[in-house]
């Protein structure tokens, strides 16, 4: 399994600043289940206060953290999440995953898909899922997810599912390409309601993965693949190049090319845009 979606608890270890916590419920239907909710002022990353959580032993499949203000919030390749304090979404998920390790892919489609289709709900159907892990409206970026796992040698034992929406921010300094559910619709969004409609979505939608295979969450990843069937630049190492993109395979590598594929794992091609 490629690095960037995979975390070995024995080799990390991190530290986080608590400020505020007030805890309720979230419930998931069909299945009535109470899960821990906690929500913080700030903290640096949701992503560590949950990892931190699963290291104290007090997680459990469910448990929802979300942060008003996140100091030091991650993307892949080590990237910062930068956000304007109580505009937008920032919040985790911890949960127990029933696949194999092999399967990290259909874990971060499945969530992928469910959250493009709730910003649908808010910004229309020109939300889709940018190949691994962002999501865009149009050619703009309004969101990312980061999955972290823990792992005991080859067993997979926990999943922190990471999500970052801009939300009702409105500038972005000299960020590229960035757009908040604000600058689409012009309208205010209530962030805490936001993060429980997708944490219950997100629940819902594992528990279908777990029951009904992953053919439908893989078939909606590439339906709303972003650039799909069109031509667009890539960079890998010092190579830069033109390219079709055919979709994403069950192994989770982009497929390009027309007469010839190509297909590129995780982290091995940068996007131009």
């Amino acid at each position: 399994m490629n690095n960037s979606f995979c975390y070995d608890a024995r080799s990390q270890h991190f530290t986080f600043n608590l400020f505020k916590i007030s805890q309720s419920s979230s419930t998931l239907s069909p299945k009535k289940t109470n899960y821990n909710w906690i929500e913080l002022d700030a903290v640096d990353s949701t992503n560590n206060y949950a990892m931190g959580l699963i290291h104290a032993g007090t997680a459990q499949h469910g448990t929802a953290v979300l942060a008003h203000h996140q100091t030091k919030g991650k993307g892949q390749r080590g990237k910062v999440w930068e956000t304007e304090p109580g505009a937008n979404l920032s919040f985790s998920i911890v949960v127990k995953p029933d696949l194999l390790i092999a399967q990290a892919f259909q874990l971060l489609a499945t969530v992928a898909v469910t959250v493009r289709n709730e910003l649908e709900n808010y910004v229309g159907d020109e939300a889709c899922i940018k190949w691994p892990n962002d999501l865009y409206w149009r050619d703009r970026k309004t969101g990312g997810i980061l999955i972290e796992n823990v792992l005991r040698g080859k067993q997979w034992q926990w999943a922190i599912i990471g999500i970052g929406i801009n939300v009702n921010q409105i500038g972005f300094g000299n960020l590229k390409n960035p757009v908040s559910i604000k600058q689409i619709t012009g309208r205010q969004t209530n962030v805490t309601a936001l993060a429980k409609q997708i944490h219950a979505a997100i629940l819902h939608a594992l528990q279908q993965l777990n029951e009904m295979g992953f053919d439908a969450f893989f078939q909606h990843y590439n339906q709303h693949l972003f650039r799909k069937q069109q031509t667009v630049r890539l960079k890998k190492e010092r190579r830069i190049f033109s390219t079709h993109i055919n979709g994403v395979n069950l192994q989770g590598q982009l497929s390009t090319g027309v007469d010839a594929e190509e297909c590129f794992s995780f982290g091995e091609v940068e996007w131009l845009l």
